[in-house]
């Protein structure tokens, strides 16, 4: 993972004999609605990740929320029976800190919206962390935190407006919690937005500088990007061209996955982080369909059919490859919601 690879334009979901814990040595893992969902654990991923670890393989948190360092996100999954330490966790303030320090002088002061993960990235990169305008900072940067009010929009609304560089943590419009989704720091960063008529640089999942910053610090050679997120972590996977696994414990539906463009489809998808742990079914072309397990699946006339039993994750990775193909060739989406409430979704 020293270099970007080329990514993958894939039609239908891959296989895989071995476990994935086996067939990669790193799992870059995305915290919100993977492995927690505010402060609970998702079910079965301190179990899974606990078997992923005795099997051998690495365990790295990459997330894009920025309201916390890494060493309170260590210290939160030891807390929920994941040990970690502050080294295993990459986030998008790191990355952040990284593009805000190539723009400014050594030493600068710089306005932080957001929470303690930007202030000591920030420090870490030698720069200086300020809450106004009036303490003269040479640049914004702005990051997920739930203190984040109306008076901070304003502070970073005047900065951006007087011409100072804006970098921003992450666009993801929403965070997984434990009462549900709420409002992410894309939702905030939109509000400076059409406050300003500017758009910020960005650091985080799916960009190259949150690649850039998980392979300085992780160094995986074989990494499995492992995430519930299409437009963040899958994205992100297919633009550093290495391989990654979907669960659905997230904001990501069956419906969404199967009209996923080319850069939003993942390799491998499981329900939750068991997946991990277990080979993954292949696909193959059988007639005019697709098939996986004990399904096949095939589009016709703008409509998914389905036919067989099994595992309904397998019946999923079939349709997947049907409705992926058959977008591919014509352009045109299909509808699979009569597919999916056979298998159950």
């Amino acid at each position: 993972m020293t270099e970007t690879a080329t990514p993958v334009r894939r039609t239908a979901p891959g296989g895989s004999e071995r476990p994935l814990t086996e067939a990669y040595d790193t799992a870059l893992l995305d915290l919100d609605g993977v492995v927690y969902a505010g402060d609970h654990a998702i079910d079965h991923a301190v179990a899974s990740l606990e078997a992923a670890r005795t099997a051998g393989m690495r365990l790295a948190y990459v997330t894009n929320n920025a309201s916390r360092p890494p060493r309170v996100v260590a210290e939160h999954l030891t807390e929920l029976g994941v040990p970690a330490e502050p080294t295993d966790v990459v986030n998008s303030a790191q990355a952040a800190a990284r593009v805000v320090a190539e723009k400014v002088p050594a030493g600068a002061k710089v306005l932080v919206v957001g929470g303690l993960g930007l202030e000591e990235a920030l420090a870490e990169r030698g720069l200086v962390a300020v809450r106004s305008l009036a303490d003269e900072p040479a640049a914004v940067v702005q990051g997920f935190d739930p203190s984040v009010g109306w008076a901070d929009l304003a502070e970073a609304s005047y900065a951006v407006q007087a011409g100072l560089p804006w970098v921003a943590s992450n666009l993801d419009l929403t965070v997984p919690r434990s009462r549900g989704i709420a409002p992410g720091n894309g939702t905030l960063v939109a509000a400076v937005r059409a406050a300003t008529g500017v758009e910020p640089e960005v650091a985080g999942k799916p960009l190259p500088p949150m690649h850039r910053e998980t392979v300085l610090r992780t160094g995986a050679k074989r990494p499995l990007v492992v995430g519930d997120r299409l437009d963040t972590d899958i994205e992100g996977a297919f633009n550093g061209g290495v391989d990654s696994l979907l669960v659905f414990t997230g904001v990501t539906t069956p419906e969404l996955l199967l009209a996923a463009p080319v850069q939003h489809r993942p390799t491998y998808l499981a329900a939750d982080l068991r997946g991990l742990l277990v080979p993954q079914a292949a696909v193959t072309a059988e007639g005019d369909g697709f098939a996986c397990g004990g399904w096949t699946a095939r589009a016709e006339g703008g409509v998914l059919r389905l036919t067989g039993a099994g595992d309904g994750w397998d019946g999923l990775r079939a349709l997947c490859a049907a409705a992926w193909t058959a977008q591919d060739a014509d352009g045109s989406p299909v509808d699979g919601r009569k597919a999916l409430a056979e298998l159950g979704f």
